[in-house]
């Protein structure tokens, strides 16, 4: 299965109920992204931090995602300064630095950080099985439920095919270069992942069927609401009220 390392936990963000989570992370986040204001952005950021906190994430297995997002940010920075248009507030050798450019990559770099640390503090302190409930609770489509549900169930299996098609072919001496033969080797890798798939597909749908299955996944607990849920609900909601109203005011 896919490695889940922030769903195991026992804070008080990973005992909350996922539809609460799933609300509370969709509407902060859309906020947060349509945004135009510097304030609003930086109260969203100290919100992730806090979210964060407060789910006790792990810095280490925290790191990696960060550096993945800035990576990307890093490259705008490299470009959006140059390319913005606008009123030029410095130069570097010859080239004019835009205010605006400088501006907007600042704007995205702090709404990546706070989106990524609300989504991840939020939805991945709960298993994708969890995730996939509180979307049914909701009533979010049953296809696209399924969809996320089968998908984070055999992604893993589809890797281990490739894996083994790619052991396959290291058994037969194949050496990766920058050749026809290499491209072809590796086209035929992915092809032959692709039908493998596709086979399996079929086998575990017929399988399935057998069983009874008629489109969605019976669920088998019966949880409800507690009172730390609606605590929680509600300090989303605050939490996205006062977004809303900086966001407004500017």
């Amino acid at each position: 299965m896919i490695e889940e390392r922030f769903a195991l936990g026992s804070s008080l963000l990973h005992r909350t109920d996922p539809t609460v989570k799933i609300i509370g992370a969709t509407v902060l986040a859309v906020i947060i992204a349509i945004s135009q204001s510097m304030t609003a952005i930086l109260i969203g950021l100290g919100i992730g931090i806090a979210l964060a906190l407060l789910a006790r994430l792990s810095p280490r297995a925290l790191w990696p995602r960060l550096m993945a997002v800035n990576l990307f940010c890093l490259f705008l920075w490299a470009t959006l300064p140059l390319t913005g248009g606008g009123e030029t507030m410095g130069h570097i050798w010859t080239l004019p630095i835009s205010h605006k450019g400088v501006t907007l990559a600042l704007y995205i770099t702090i709404k990546t950080n706070a989106i990524l640390l609300i989504l991840t503090a939020l939805l991945a302190t709960s298993p994708v099985h969890h995730i996939g409930r509180g979307m049914q609770r909701l009533g979010i489509s049953t296809k696209l439920t399924l969809l996320l549900l089968t998908s984070y169930r055999y992604l893993n299996l589809i890797h281990q095919e490739f894996n083994r098609l790619r052991r396959a072919a290291d058994l037969r001496c194949f050496n990766p270069r920058t050749n026809i033969h290499t491209y072809r080797t590796y086209s035929y890798l992915v092809g032959m992942t692709f039908v493998r798939s596709w086979e399996r597909s079929r086998r575990v749908h017929n399988a399935m069927l057998m069983r009874g299955f008629n489109g969605t996944f019976p669920v088998l607990d019966s949880t409800t609401f507690q009172r730390r849920d609606i605590y929680i609900l509600t300090l989303l909601s605050c939490c996205a009220l006062v977004l809303a109203a900086v966001s407004l005011l500017h």
